[in-house]
């Protein structure tokens, strides 16, 4: 995707040939500055710090920061330790356990002296490899914006609500949620997104707002809480949201907060999709609720905000009164009853065990 014009991915090798190039999301959106990652400890920092976030884009960080930690020891012991020290990151998303996983798959046969090559070389075919999956992604949201773009009056905008950030900022390129709406945008159909703020972090309105405006894609921030208003008085059409682990069965764990837009998308009769790359299938996983292990991150999230002052100056404020704790669960899971469909690199898909089987058996048979 564009950024007033230049094109940017998330992550990239650098002109040296070894050390990896990141935006630093936690700068944004007032600040747009590249970081260098140079060793196992960066890459780990820059995952559990959310100077990366979204599950694709962790995976590609977690894939490079394999590469990073073989470049100082290449024996069987530091790849365990460096898989050991990135998969202790971030508990819910499933690309980080898969990206690593893919990386142990080619490097462990290996000999010693051919595992650091071969890891930049995986590393960056997983990079290529999510660029790919979210176009096809973007294609097969984009018959959706069609579709309803074709029943309204000529001119009038295809209104699109989305949670967080599951644009190009969490993924390598495009984006999950996002790419159907880039796609439509660049293909001339009037798009409009309505940009949850998603607190605590704000994802929504300082990550979210961010890369759509760079693009030129009308939208418009607002609180969390009134998405259903908006859905009551037919203001949303549809809804996509991102995930960052679904189950064998269609269960999606996304950003807190996803659940109740389910919720008010179903009581409204709007569509709830998600988009969502193959590898955040998690096919050991039957029941969201139960099982998928939930990140609870520190309370400051909840009682301190960051913003841009009148001065043009960053500060940071506390918000709640002295003495008063906080609880900052940072996913909520929306059971498969309430998604009208998985938007894939296969197509759309059911939210249910046997499409899901169908459209990846491939992913089945290696769970």
């Amino acid at each position: 995707m564009k950024v007033d014009g230049t094109h940017y991915r998330t992550i990239w090798l650098n002109d040296d040939g070894w050390s990896v190039g990141i935006i630093d999301q936690t700068r944004l959106p007032h600040v747009f500055t590249t970081v260098d990652l140079k060793t196992l400890d960066d890459a780990a920092r820059a995952i559990r710090d959310m100077w990366v976030r979204g599950a694709p884009l962790i995976g590609a960080t977690a894939a490079y920061g394999i590469a990073l930690a073989l470049r100082d020891d290449a024996s069987d012991t530091a790849l365990a330790t460096a898989t050991d020290v990135l998969l202790a990151t971030r508990p819910t998303a499933i690309n980080l356990r898969w990206a690593l996983e893919e990386m142990e798959k080619v490097l462990s046969p290996l000999d010693p002296t051919e595992r650091v090559a071969a890891a930049y070389k995986r590393a960056a075919e997983i990079c290529d490899e999510d660029v790919e999956i979210n176009a096809a992604i973007g294609r097969a949201g984009l018959a959706l914006i069609e579709a309803i773009a074709a029943k309204k009056p000529e001119g009038e905008a295809v209104n699109v609500l989305t949670h967080c950030n599951a644009g190009w900022l969490a993924t390598v390129d495009w984006g999950t949620a996002t790419a159907p709406i880039y796609m439509a945008h660049n293909a001339g159909i009037p798009v409009h997104v309505w940009v949850d703020e998603t607190r605590p972090r704000n994802q929504g309105a300082s990550l979210t707002a961010w890369e759509l405006g760079h693009h030129g894609v009308p939208h418009t921030v607002i609180v969390d809480n009134a998405g259903g208003h908006l859905m009551q008085h037919g203001k949303v059409d549809l809804v996509i949201t991102g995930t960052d682990r679904t189950t064998a069965t269609g269960d999606v764990c996304n950003k807190i907060g996803t659940y109740l837009k389910a919720l008010a998308a179903a009581d409204n009769g709007i569509p709830f999709y998600v988009g969502l790359p193959s590898p955040t299938i998690d096919f050991r996983v039957e029941d969201g609720v139960s099982e998928i292990p939930i990140e609870e991150r520190a309370m400051e999230e909840v009682s301190r905000l960051t913003g841009r002052t009148d001065a043009g100056e960053i500060a940071t404020i506390t918000i709640l009164p002295d003495g008063s704790p906080a609880a900052n669960p940072a996913f909520d899971v929306t059971p498969a009853r309430l998604v009208a469909g998985l938007i894939t690199e296969r197509g759309i898909v059911d939210a249910n065990r046997e499409a899901i089987a169908r459209a990846f058996p491939e992913r089945v048979e290696i769970s």
